[in-house]
């Protein structure tokens, strides 16, 4: 079968598809009900998807509004795919409208387009495709949509809590060719309370979420523009970064804009919260030059944890990092730096952290999301490999990331695309987009896999 022939008879139709989808605001909201667990907008998203399993004869269910099951054929095992259609905030800096799907130069443009309703739409269209050129599954394949990806797995951890585990199971939220270990993902917070020397700064805040390196942090420091705007003028110049202030009530607000990026490698962005740290540092006194001291000097130029004492690096998946992506002052009060820590397969977890150098900050761990393998020599890793290969014409080199996919809560399950070697990743980025062509190409690549995984071949018994 030409998968690539029948994914492009298909281009238009996904394009409509994945603008439909993109123009829903799927981000995580506070204003929640029974019904709408992460708020409207994402249910939202999900019943797209359901709606369009049942139009198309799919055995659909709704697992408590958190993810949904899409499901066809028969037979004991169960070959799964997993993407999700919540997005992370549009952040600040578009030059597009954010959902808005936009196509521009062979790019469609939108927060989620590569992360992660983009490829989930291709995986969408890849089983349709082979469900419709009529070929008998010998498995039941589920298209699982989960609605938390970017903020803590919730929907998964109760979906799996009901539903079945996939005997095998990929999911279309990274890079090709295939991703079969992920590091570790640990949420740590360093945190002061008590102080008693107040200065100049009166707060200081950045980020939102700890997976995305934050592109804007605001300081409200004593005194007027005039004590401040030449100093910081030239600071952000040296370091090539916006620079905005205002006076206020309070005082002078002082602003610095960064890039943001995925906290899996925080040195593709620009943190603006260390940054202003730096700056703060040299002109206080008290309590604020001691936060940002603590910022500074532990953040700043080390993304890889190497001032507490916790860097490490190994063969499987390289270095260990750290993205401060929420930090939070208030004068007087409880003082925090949330940081995503992305840590290597053999990293030697309990022992680093007994051993962390914090300074007068104490350290919390959050969470823990170990990190998840599956051996190269399965034969599911090689039925994958032949797929792509076959579909590309390129070897299917095995991958380690930073980056935490649904394969990490399955027993046999790894991350498959769609970000083709040597392209930009744009996840959590301004003006996110995916390349149309590469669209149309994981598509026929997705079909071809489950083609292979999932169907009977002629002279099957």
């Amino acid at each position: 079968m030409d998968w690539q022939t029948e994914a492009e008879k298909r281009r238009d139709q996904i394009i409509e598809e994945l603008q439909s989808l993109i123009a829903i605001p799927s981000v995580l909201s506070e204003d929640t009900t029974s019904e709408a667990p992460f708020g409207t907008e994402v249910k939202r998203a999900l019943e797209w998807f359901m709606d369009k399993g049942e139009e198309r004869g799919y055995r659909v269910k709704n697992v408590a509004n958190v993810a949904a099951h899409l499901e066809i054929g028969e037979g004991e095992e169960l070959l799964g795919i997993l993407g999700h259609v919540d997005v992370v905030p549009a952040g600040a800096g578009w030059t597009k409208e954010p959902f808005g799907g936009e196509v521009e130069g062979g790019k469609l443009y939108g927060r989620g387009s590569i992360d992660d309703k983009g490829p989930t739409i291709a995986a969408w269209t890849a089983l349709n495709m082979v469900k419709e050129a009529g070929f008998e599954f010998d498995k039941r394949i589920r298209l699982i949509i989960g609605t938390d990806e970017e903020s803590g797995f919730r929907c998964v951890d109760r979906y799996f809590e009901t539903e079945e585990m996939p005997t095998i199971a990929f999911a279309p939220d990274a890079d090709f060719p295939i991703i079969n270990a992920e590091k570790g993902i640990a949420s740590l917070a360093f945190s002061k309370k008590e102080w008693n020397q107040p200065d100049a700064l009166q707060s200081f805040e950045s980020g939102n979420r700890t997976n995305m390196v934050p592109d804007l942090a605001e300081a409200i420091v004593d005194g007027s523009l005039a004590d401040w705007q030449a100093q910081f003028d030239e600071f952000c110049s040296k370091h090539k970064v916006a620079a905005t202030y205002e006076q206020v009530n309070e005082g002078v607000k002082l602003a610095v804009h960064g890039k943001s990026a995925h906290a899996m490698e925080p040195d593709e962005g620009v943190n603006a919260g260390i940054l202003l740290a730096v700056f703060l540092k040299e002109q206080l006194a008290g309590d604020g030059k001691e936060f940002t001291a603590f910022v500074a000097d532990n953040f700043y130029n080390d993304s890889r944890g190497r001032r507490f004492g916790l860097d490490y690096t190994d063969d499987i998946s390289g270095d260990t990092t750290f993205n401060a992506g929420i930090l939070k002052f208030e004068q007087g009060k409880l003082a925090t730096v949330e940081v995503s820590m992305r840590y290597s397969i053999s990293y030697p977890f309990e022992e680093k952290m007994a051993d962390a150098k914090t300074d007068a900050f104490s350290m919390e761990i959050r969470s823990n999301s170990t990190p998840h393998w599956v051996d190269e020599n399965d034969p599911f890793i090689r039925t994958l490999q032949k797929a792509y290969e076959k579909q590309t014409g390129n070897p299917a080199d095995l991958l380690s990331i930073g980056g935490g996919t649904y394969a990490r809560v399955l027993q046999k399950g790894v991350a498959f695309g769609m970000l083709f070697p040597g392209e930009k990743d744009v996840a959590h980025q301004a003006d996110e987009f995916v390349d149309i062509d590469n669209l149309i190409k994981a598509t026929a690549i997705y079909a071809e896999a489950i083609y292979q995984l999932a169907c009977k071949k002629s002279g099957d018994a």
